[in-house]
């Protein structure tokens, strides 16, 4: 094979790559309906979105400062932190928690991400009878998710489970956020 011949095939191959990586969404990120409207000055929108994540360290602090709230209102929860995609960030199981707070704490967390409002908001908009929000996969609509947002767009969701009330999950959820909460642009 001839040098320009093996330059082809090589040329050839990543072209072949980079079209697999658009296919299956390597290649572009859109987060939100903002992001994803065409350019109106001609130009092309861009392959590349950046987007705020929230950093380890911001999720110790959450996950630290919502149990001390929790210790402090005699409560045995689960402190759950999940990332703008709804992976799971961090998990903190506290003395005595019940072993559902764990899904209970991580899908509050995921739903408040999702809809980018706490889960006591959302859970007023349910009701029972047909086809709701709530059959979405993943999402529980009790009180205790709370959404991380930086520059008005939720990055991290925030979900507690495991004490005898939402509203008791919702208010050690907001403990934590409110321990970062200077800190987010």
């Amino acid at each position: 094979m001839t040098g320009s011949a093996r330059s082809r095939l090589i040329a050839g191959s990543l072209s072949g790559l980079a079209i697999m990586a658009g296919t299956l969404g390597g290649a572009t990120a859109v987060t939100s309906p903002a992001q994803a409207a065409p350019a109106t000055s001609g130009r092309a929108a861009p392959a590349v979105v950046q987007t705020g994540v929230l950093s380890a360290d911001a999720a110790l602090k959450i996950a630290d400062a919502a149990m001390k709230e929790a210790v402090k209102q005699k409560q045995r929860v689960t402190v759950a932190i999940v990332d703008r995609s709804g992976a799971t960030r961090l998990v903190l199981k506290g003395d005595g928690a019940g072993p559902q707070t764990e899904e209970s704490a991580r899908r509050k967390a995921f739903t408040a991400v999702s809809f980018g409002r706490t889960t006591s908001e959302l859970g007023k908009g349910v009701t029972g009878g047909g086809v709701t929000i709530a059959d979405i996969p993943g999402t529980l609509f009790l009180a205790g998710g709370v959404p991380v947002a930086s520059g008005g767009a939720p990055i991290a969701g925030i979900g507690v489970g495991g004490a005898p009330s939402g509203d008791i999950d919702e208010a050690i959820a907001q403990a934590g956020l409110k321990a970062v909460a200077d800190q987010l642009r």
